[in-house]
């Protein structure tokens, strides 16, 4: 039949957009916190990065070709795109064989095991992050220090590691908290892709230009956690951090820009976006303040992806003609 109507799971992508000019988008928008980490972290961020992509990759196409028995489809930029968020997600002095564990546990459970992209309920590279994070807590937690003099260091494994911003604010240390400078710069220690604030927020300007995303979900998730920390701090600034140092430390942003915003596990609506955006900042403020974790952003995300069915099934455009 010529007119026959095909059935697919999302994204859908209408227009001249398509899925993989959509996900190749979203990799160019990368690229200045990449060369960020790069300068700061030196062989450690290239490794990593490397590491984390071909493995990525390479287990997909292993499970489409041999487990799935179908046809490869890694050429669409979904596989390369969460190996870069996961390494993005990972310290720079992380062991290849505990980043190849996270990459199977990203594609393997996170991403395949649902049927693939557009059927995944959960951000697969925050499955692989997680999952690194409860099994190997250690290594998951220990931190090259940067150094802004340093340009691309040639350490790996034995680089020096130190304590991080949110691990300072856990701890009370807020007389030890780096400059606003440095945490928009990107001097400070923490995950590959999260340090430098100006390069996110360029990727953010950009992905904004080309439509590849809107601005609900990451600016909702900034203004929560922007309002509830800032409650906090007039509340007892001796305790608590000051809501621009939550913005610019820890995944935040590459959290609410890069993360929350897959197509495939957050709503489809705006006002359901902004809900989820919502419910992100209330569940990362919360961890971060009153949790053992310094970090919540990764936790709030995949708590929230699954309630995007929930959102989805509840807030609905009104159909046309409807009031």
């Amino acid at each position: 039949m010529e007119n026959s109507l095909y059935i697919s799971p999302s994204p859908h992508i209408h227009g001249g957009d398509s899925i993989s000019k959509n996900m190749y988008g979203v990799l160019i928008a990368l690229v200045p916190a990449f060369l960020v980490s790069l300068y700061f972290f030196g062989l450690g961020a290239l490794i990593v990065t490397a590491t984390s992509v071909v493995a990525c990759v390479l287990f997909e196409y292993l499970i489409q070709k041999f487990l799935m028995k179908k046809e490869p489809t890694i050429c669409d930029g979904s596989a390369a795109l969460t190996g870069v968020l996961l390494a993005f997600n990972l310290p720079s002095n992380l062991p290849i064989w505990i980043i190849l564990i996270g990459a199977l546990a990203a594609i393997g459970i996170g991403k395949m095991s649902f049927g693939g992209l557009g059927n995944n309920i959960f951000n697969p590279a925050l499955v692989g992050r997680v999952f690194l994070l409860i099994s190997f807590p250690a290594q998951m937690t220990t931190w090259p220090l940067v150094d802004a003099l340093n340009a691309f260091p040639m350490t790996y494994t034995d680089a020096e590691t130190g304590a991080t911003v949110l691990s300072l604010m856990n701890e009370g240390a807020l007389t030890q908290l780096p400059s606003y400078t440095d945490m928009f710069l990107g001097c400070k220690g923490g995950s590959l892709g999260e340090v430098s604030a100006i390069a996110l927020l360029l990727g953010f300007a950009f992905m904004l230009w080309k439509k590849i995303i809107t601005w609900h979900i990451p600016v909702a998730v900034i203004v929560t956690v922007f309002v509830f920390t800032g409650i906090m701090h007039l509340v007892n600034p001796a305790q608590y951090a000051s809501p621009l140092i939550h913005i610019l430390s820890g995944g935040l942003l590459l959290g609410a820009i890069f993360m929350a915003t897959d197509y495939v596990t957050s709503p489809m609506t705006k006002n359901g976006m902004l809900i989820y955006g919502v419910g992100i900042g209330l569940l990362t403020s919360i961890i971060r303040l009153f949790g053992s974790y310094p970090e919540g952003m990764s936790f709030a995300i995949l708590i929230m992806n699954a309630l995007t069915p929930l959102i989805n099934t509840y807030v609905k455009p009104n159909h046309f003609g409807g009031k």
